[in-house]
């Protein structure tokens, strides 16, 4: 492995203690934020995989659909914490504030739109998807349909993280999401299970949860700003950094829709297999993201504030910081070959199609750390058009190997050595940028 730049001493870094302090409270805070959501879907995964494995790949079909809904609006979270950290930085409270409270604006905007369209396509999409129509599709779109109408809340909820995150306030998110997945996670077997709903028992409590959270961040908001009408003049400029994040969001969903479309066409246990390798590669990739999103705070309020050191220092000690949690995550991972896939489903055919995947998604853990890490920073810095760029390059390696593997009957793990070269290519892209100077543009103003 390439061997990062060696860590500066914090006490000889400008700023370093106090960067320090607040780069692990940020973390912390972001740790239990992230965690809370995969940590839910795995439960609600796991209580759904014990429906049958039908069920479970409905399930998959329609997470993934979610999945690309929620990641294209992901910029009123990541837009939203490098804007409001660089005016946090420049001792502008009020003007981080206000990139909050637009980015709330867009979250309903575009949510109650993509809730429309959702409910338009979810046919046609569950189909391509589930490819064809059956009994599969039927429940995938059934689950969709309900799950969909979440969109605008969650979307809040990502905003609400993110100027959060942008003005460095690490405990009320934490709560706040708690007590969202708490009530889904809670709700998801007993409207399964104890009200008899099935599949779409599970949508309904995903629902519940998410508009308790959406709630409780507006009232935040509602408490910090007195701002609260709509500036257009401040949401055309966050949708123009949105533009990159967008088509950066594309990369990732397009090549994770070939990946799940895919491995639907090679059968119901490669499908159910590839739903739980996906709800753990996600859990893992949101949990090693704490890192990221601190060094998104601290590297947009060190830029917003001139200081370009703490930015630079920053970058590479949370790059080591992700190594040293993706060798743990490997391990954790290896050790659990045999318990982990047997949690998921009682079917020996998907835990066999599991054992296939599991290599390579042991493997990437070390690597995929450090990328992380550093998107984490690029991010905070609004260097948005370069990781543009790099995922749409690894989704050009992604997207025909995971063809290739349907084409040459390579399995499951042909598609996920698509991931993994995925992962590798934005890796290389990304320590190369981070080690010169492009991406350290000083001001309040990326």
């Amino acid at each position: 492995m390439t061997e990062l730049p060696l860590e500066t001493d914090a006490s000889l870094v400008p700023g370093g203690a106090a960067s320090l302090k607040r780069l692990l409270l940020l973390t912390g805070s972001a740790f239990f934020v992230l965690a809370a959501e995969p940590l839910y879907l795995l439960v609600d995964t796991a209580v759904v995989g014990h429906l049958g494995a039908r069920q479970l790949a409905a399930l998959g079909v329609g997470g993934v659909l979610i999945s690309v809904l929620v990641t294209m609006g992901s910029f009123v979270e990541y837009g939203t914490t490098s804007r409001a950290a660089r005016w946090f930085g420049a001792g502008d409270t009020p003007a981080a504030l206000r990139e909050g409270v637009q980015a709330s604006w867009l979250s309903l905007y575009i949510g109650v739109a993509t809730v429309v369209l959702g409910e338009i396509f979810a046919g046609p999409f569950t189909v391509w998807l589930a490819g064809g129509h059956g009994a599969e599709q039927r429940a995938a779109e059934s689950w969709f349909r309900i799950s969909v109408i979440s969109l605008p809340c969650l979307l809040l909820v990502m905003a609400g993280n993110g100027w959060m995150r942008g003005v460095q306030r690490t405990r009320e998110p934490v709560v706040i999401v708690l007590v969202m997945y708490v009530f889904a996670a809670g709700g998801s077997p007993l409207f399964v299970y104890g009200f008899g709903m099935g599949l779409q028992g599970s949508a309904w409590a995903n629902l519940i949860g998410e508009a308790i959270g959406a709630l409780l961040f507006v009232i935040a908001l509602l408490r910090a700003s007195r701002e609260w009408q709509p500036h257009p003049v401040v949401m055309r400029a966050q949708l123009l950094m949105a533009r990159d994040l967008v088509v950066r969001a594309a990369g990732f969903q397009g090549s994770f829709l070939v990946a799940a479309s895919v491995a639907a066409r090679m059968g119901t246990a490669q499908i159910a297999a590839h739903s739980a390798g996906m709800q753990l590669w996600e859990f893992t990739a949101l949990v090693l993201d704490s890192f990221a999103i601190a060094a998104q705070s601290i590297v947009g309020a060190a830029l917003g504030g001139g200081d370009a050191a703490v930015a630079r220092h920053t970058a590479w000690r949370v790059a080591r910081f992700g190594l040293w949690a993706g060798v743990a995550f490997g391990v954790i991972f290896a050790a659990g070959w045999i318990v982990i896939p047997e949690i998921f489903s009682p079917s020996h055919a998907v835990q066999h199609q599991m054992h296939l995947l599991w290599p390579w998604f042991v493997g990437m853990m070390p690597v995929a750390g450090i990328l992380f890490a550093l998107d984490g920073v690029l991010i905070g810095a609004g260097d948005m058009a370069f990781l543009r760029n790099i995922t749409a390059a690894g989704a050009l390696g992604f997207i025909p190997l995971s063809l290739l593997a349907l084409h040459w009957h390579w399995g499951i793990g042909g598609v996920w050595a698509g991931l993994v070269l995925f992962i590798l290519i934005r890796f290389a892209g990304m320590y190369l940028r981070a080690r010169g100077d492009r991406w350290l543009v000083l001001g309040a103003r990326a």
